[in-house]
């Protein structure tokens, strides 16, 4: 395991900078909640927050994170996406720290109770064992943090594939515990949202908050990719529909923040 900070030393003050998240139809529902969980974490203390991103690969999310002038660590298992992380943190003029590890070795590489959010985002999907990946991340988790949780949809995937005339298949994943529609199937895991908050409880997480990710966006043609002239209409449409629970259940992805209990 590897332990390096890559990029510039620094970076804006907490709450200072231009906001640099991307801002596509897609990444939208997400990066609105973790704004507002940002403000809410930093509202509780001075001085910037200590992010984890646990499978963080080429920072798609810590980078922006810092470029905030949060503290951000990223423990990643693939050697390549650490290099490619190393190449975005420079070119973004941001530190980001980085270690090469899986979330079993969270507690040898970080410090316990420290982190005020972990990002845990699509990575459930495919550890060998969801629970046990939870409490390791719970383990450098302060008291009052909060866990960020992005995990694929059984209950969507089932509609993708009814679209796609695989009626069969889609009946394969609801009756799946692993929410898989046969043995081609590409994802080795997906949830439902009483699914993901059942992990949380159990890792000792509370008030678990779902929303939506992509209820809209992945349902469309291809033509609507990032870049559309309606792709600025798509992302507030996505929003919008994040703070709808009924839509969750056709969304691709689930989003679960769930907190550590003080005391």
């Amino acid at each position: 395991m590897s332990d390096k900070g890559v990029g510039p030393a620094g970076g804006a003050p907490a709450g200072t900078a231009a906001d640099p998240a991307p801002q596509t139809a897609r990444s939208a529902a997400v990066w609105e909640a973790l704004r507002e969980l940002l403000a809410s974490l930093a509202g509780a203390g001075d001085g910037p927050l200590r992010i984890v991103d646990a499978g963080g690969g080429t920072g798609g999310a810590a980078v922006p994170l810092a470029a905030l002038g949060h503290e951000v660590t990223v423990v990643e298992p693939s050697p390549d996406s650490l290099a490619a992380l190393e190449r975005r943190a420079a070119e973004a003029g941001v530190r980001v720290r980085a270690y090469q590890g899986d979330t079993v070795d969270l507690h040898t590489l970080l410090p316990a109770a420290e982190a005020h959010l972990v990002l845990l985002h699509n990575v459930l999907e495919y550890v060998d064992d969801p629970a046990s990946a939870l409490t390791d991340v719970v383990g450098v988790l302060r008291p009052g943090g909060a866990v960020s949780v992005l995990a694929a949809n059984a209950f969507a995937a089932a509609l993708h594939r009814v679209l796609l005339g695989g009626v069969a298949e889609a009946h394969r994943i609801l009756d799946d515990p692993d929410g898989r529609w046969g043995e081609g199937d590409p994802m080795p895991r997906r949830f439902t949202a009483e699914g993901l908050t059942g992990l949380t409880a159990r890792a000792g997480l509370v008030a678990p908050r779902v929303r939506g990710v992509s209820v809209f966006a992945d349902l469309l043609p291809g033509r609507y990719d990032t870049g559309h002239e309606d792709e600025g209409a798509l992302a507030a449409l996505e929003s919008e529909a994040a703070r709808r629970p009924e839509l969750a259940g056709i969304a691709t992805q689930l989003h679960v923040v769930a907190f550590r209990p003080e005391g």
